[in-house]
């Protein structure tokens, strides 16, 4: 359960990208301190995300729970697939997943 308080804590007092597009967008410019997938994640999407995160050094993390309940999570009325945590804000998610 800390993950998934880490996420919202991030999501509501650090800087999260939302989505699958723009999260690969901001991991091509080698931008992000954590990406977060779930579990379901459409495989070319899951690919993308970790050839980019290989090539920036930047740690994958799978969400136990499917992209509606990692939109929940987050506190969202929609899916989120994949997120990238750019600043943790108050979150303590970095040292939780390390």
């Amino acid at each position: 359960m800390d993950v998934d308080r880490g996420i919202r804590v991030a999501v509501d007092t650090g800087d999260v990208t939302l989505g699958s597009e723009k999260s690969i967008q901001s991991l091509k410019l080698g931008k992000g301190q954590l990406v977060v997938v779930a579990k379901n994640s459409p495989k070319d999407i899951l690919e993308d995300v970790e050839y980019y995160c290989k090539l920036s050094e930047i740690p994958v993390h799978t969400f136990d729970g499917t992209s509606v309940e990692l939109g929940s999570v987050c506190g969202k009325p929609f899916t989120v697939a994949t997120l990238v945590i750019n600043d943790p804000g108050d979150s303590t998610i970095l040292e939780i997943i390390s």
